[in-house]
């Protein structure tokens, strides 16, 4: 099994044309990034070949019922399989959506995806239907065919600990896991401030720990390609100072530091 390593578009500030080549020379295989329209489209596609990358699309749901949700689904969906994605990783639906609304909402999106023909890892996102461990556990278990991106950076934030108490739960999830959103949260927010400080290596390892169980996953069940996006974020998802806004850390170091320390991680247990 091999790891291909995405990178996010998500606090780029740069131009594609530089930035693509940096990511390709830094060790990144691909680029995930929400669906461009427009000449964004041609100039993403045009980019990503130019440079041997590849793509993971992502979409984000909208609307105020589970059947708008639904059908924004299975449009984004659509429009996303035309840019020939590894797989798409999606925001689906609500965390506000009753149990019936959710039934409704996946029926219909792994209808969707099937037809398609495309891989589809929905994340555990706030504000999104798997947004904590609870849900996720009852709608993995009444859709057997639903894939996960496993960033659990989220539910450590909405549970407000390390999750020591859902270790069946994860180990459930894992088992689910296509795609790996390798960001760290604590237990007062969805994202250290820097992951390389020894005051978060608490944290650190904690989620590693998950991503492990997600590769041993994916590993025994034969697949030949684990994709992780160390997805850290801009301000102000990253820590500011006060009355400056400054970054208190460099997004494309950590970003970096976190792709190539997952990418060793994985090398020593399943080889390069």
């Amino acid at each position: 099994m091999k790891l291909m390593l995405f990178r996010h578009l998500w606090g780029v500030d740069e131009a594609w044309e530089t930035f693509f080549p940096k990511a390709k020379k830094a060790g990144y295989q691909g680029i995930e990034t929400g669906v461009p329209q427009g000449k964004d489209r041609a100039k993403l596609k045009k980019l990503l070949k130019d440079n041997g990358l590849k793509l993971i699309a992502g979409i984000y749901t909208g609307g105020h019922s589970a059947t708008e949700h639904a059908e924004s689904f299975e449009a984004q969906l659509a429009d996303a399989v035309s840019l020939d994605p590894v797989l798409v990783n999606s925001h689906s639906g609500k965390d506000y959506f009753k149990a019936s609304e959710n039934s409704a909402f996946f029926s219909r999106a792994l209808k969707a995806e099937q037809k398609a023909g495309v891989k589809v890892a929905h994340e555990t996102h706030r504000g999104r239907v798997l947004y904590n461990p609870w849900v996720t556990r009852d709608i993995l278990a009444e859709f057997p065919e639903l894939s996960l991106n496993f960033d659990l950076s989220h539910w450590v934030c909405i549970a407000e600990r390390l999750l020591e108490t859902e270790g069946e739960i994860i180990k459930t999830a894992a088992k689910r896991c296509i795609h790996i959103h390798a960001r760290v949260g604590y237990e007062e927010g969805p994202q250290v401030p820097d992951p390389r400080a020894p005051e978060y290596q608490r944290a650190l390892l904690a989620h590693e720990a998950w991503w492990d169980m997600a590769w041993a996953a994916q590993k025994a069940k034969g697949e030949k390609v684990s994709t992780l996006t160390p997805e850290f974020g801009p301000p102000d998802y990253m820590h500011t100072l006060p009355y400056t806004n400054a970054p208190v850390a460099d997004l494309n170091a950590i970003c970096d530091w976190q792709a190539m320390r997952q990418a060793a991680r994985f090398a020593k247990k399943y080889g390069r």
